[in-house]
């Protein structure tokens, strides 16, 4: 990046941030990859350096693979070692062992895995659950940070993990919206008007109208009209009725439609079919108007994560860039095409990739960047 870009990003991030003044679904079995991004035009990038590299040595034998390590915010975060040599789990030689850390990643503590031996292991991890996966034995789950846990027989998410995902969700099994309350989720009584519901959600936030007057947000669902064409409902009495806006434009076809909930702005991305094509993009401030947002100058593909502030991170062939005043801007982030990457809710940027995790923290494009690096004896 050049001078005059970072100038440029640097005056765009502080304009917005003066105008500025859900967890996917579990699934029993590990993540499939995300789709391999490609961009004839622009080869990736060399990563840049981090900040910092935090390496903790721990007692776990040389024949554990990588762990798979989830952080839900800067300072708390969870690893889970769970196959050796590349075989998946299942053998008592090589029991699932999971670990703890307080102090974003400076040292780690062991945890008692309550169920080391299974034919499947998976760990799932928010603010206020840790839910492991122990196929075919079920589930458990700890509200203090891994030091007891629950079990739950049977396939279905328990509710202390369902209870995570907010008050509406989509059903699994019907593709209907539905309400959670406390026990299962129910259908609501009247279906938005979407011929396939992609995402249904409420921000628990207040919206200030320019006379002052204050309300709550609506329940909001996403998905497609009848021929097609991406498409938001509202639903202002918690799902008895609805309402929805005419089919948003958006340059090509989209394949699924995403609801993000920021807290000073909403953000939609209309994924492409392919699934890595660059997305359709429009953002709410609260209320029932959608604009447009432009990249100009973007990849061919990439991959969407609003920051707030009117500012978007995307990762591309090209490594890591900002979606900010329409305009594309690459950024000198250590994160690459191999890295997935995620916004907790304090605000860090989580990235994994081959070699390990990063932990972002700063405000919208500007961030300064940890690795995490565990190792075994």
């Amino acid at each position: 990046m050049t001078m005059r870009q970072l100038r440029s990003l640097s005056l765009l991030a502080l304009v917005v941030a003066l105008a500025g003044c859900s967890i996917g679904d579990v699934r029993r079995t590990a993540p499939a990859p995300e789709p391999t991004l490609s961009d004839s035009a622009s080869p990736p990038p060399v990563p840049r350096t981090v900040a910092e590299t935090r390496t903790t040595r721990l007692a776990v034998a040389e024949r554990y693979d990588q762990p798979y390590v989830e952080f839900v915010d800067a300072e708390r975060g969870y690893a889970l070692f769970a196959a050796c040599d590349g075989r998946p789990p299942g053998g008592s030689d090589c029991p699932a062992l999971l670990w703890s850390t307080g102090d974003g990643g400076r040292s780690w503590q062991s945890l008692r895995h309550p169920k080391p031996v299974a034919e499947n292991q998976q760990l799932y991890a928010t603010v206020e659950v840790l839910a492991l996966w122990a196929e075919p034995h079920g589930w458990w789950t700890s509200t203090n940070g891994g030091e007891t846990f629950r079990h739950s027989p049977g396939e279905a998410a328990p509710a202390s993990w369902q209870a995570t995902q907010g008050r509406f969700q989509v059903i699994e099994e019907s593709g209907k919206a539905g309400r959670w309350d406390g026990r299962r989720l129910r259908p609501l009584p009247t279906q938005p008007p979407l011929s396939a519901i992609h995402t249904v959600a409420v921000a628990d936030t207040l919206i200030r109208k320019p006379d002052g007057t204050e309300f709550h947000a609506p329940l909001v669902a996403t998905g497609l009209s009848g021929d097609g064409r991406p498409r938001v409902a509202e639903s202002w009495d918690e799902g008895r009725s609805w309402r929805s806006g005419e089919p948003l434009s958006a340059d090509g076809e989209v394949g699924v439609l995403r609801l993000l909930l920021r807290p000073d702005e909403w953000w939609l991305i209309g994924e492409r079919p392919d699934r890595t094509g660059f997305p359709a993009l429009w953002r709410s401030t609260g209320s029932s108007n959608w604009f447009r947002v432009y990249a100009e100058g973007h990849p061919e593909s990439g991959r969407v994560v609003p920051l707030g502030g009117s500012t978007a991170a995307v990762i591309s062939p090209r490594g890591a860039g900002a979606v900010v005043g329409g305009r594309y801007l690459d950024l000198p982030w250590p994160v690459t095409a191999e890295h997935s990457l995620r916004l907790l809710p304090d605000g860090t940027l989580f990235a994994v990739g081959p070699q390990g995790v990063l932990l972002g923290t700063g405000q919208y494009a500007e961030r300064s960047w940890v690795a995490i690096n565990l190792v075994g004896d």
